[in-house]
């Protein structure tokens, strides 16, 4: 069983997610997924400014502006195998809230994942490893609000050395956010994709 605390949610599930994430993202490998520049490891720090926590509230909606992503969202849970569920490959435009950690605005990192791509084609985050410091990410909530997001680094990782503390542990308790998909070079088999792209932001307004 997983336990749900504020903070420990995402990081009673650590030892199953590392490496395992996505073994089910993006293994049409149809379009294959874009190139990685060489963000791997950037280990940036958030700064600047942190809005207040909001109230726990279940994400209705994602928008990206800087790579025209603007979706709903579903509540996922864990996949048989112990990793972060995703949503049907055959959704191209659905992303999935992981509902056993922090909501969006939380404190904590909330996690939304993504295909990179699938029988139809390209998906959601297929251009998820384009972003930059200083772009945006806004989530819409069920209770009307809205978290607005501050991405302070995009990094990726091999999937047998997926840093699962650093991704799913927020050490100051910070509203933050991370945006996980697939990407790098595709092995095909139960891998797919060799590595996985992650997104870490933080909340700098709500409304």
């Amino acid at each position: 069983m997983v336990r749900r605390t504020r903070r420990s949610a995402p990081i009673g599930v650590l030892l199953v997610l590392a490496g395992l994430f996505a073994s089910g993202a993006g293994l049409g490998a149809l379009f294959g997924a874009p190139g990685l520049p060489d963000l791997k490891f950037a280990h940036e720090d958030p700064g600047g400014p942190v809005a207040p926590p909001l109230d726990r509230s279940v994400p209705t909606r994602i928008s990206i502006p800087a790579i025209d992503v603007d979706a709903p969202v579903s509540r996922v849970g864990l996949a048989s195998n112990g990793a972060i569920a995703v949503p049907p490959l055959s959704n191209n435009n659905l992303a999935g809230w992981y509902s056993g950690g922090p909501a969006p605005g939380q404190r904590g990192p909330a996690v939304i994942v993504g295909h990179v791509d699938g029988p139809n084609g390209q998906s959601i985050f297929y251009h998820l490893s384009q972003l930059k410091p200083g772009q945006r990410v806004q989530l819409r909530l069920a209770n009307h609000r809205t978290a607005l997001f501050n991405i302070y680094s995009v990094e990726y990782y091999p999937k047998g050395k997926f840093p699962g503390d650093r991704v799913y542990r927020s050490d100051d308790d910070r509203p933050e956010l991370r945006l996980i998909t697939c990407g790098g070079d595709f092995l095909g088999g139960s891998v797919g994709y060799a590595d996985n792209v992650v997104v870490y932001a933080t909340m700098t307004l709500r409304g």
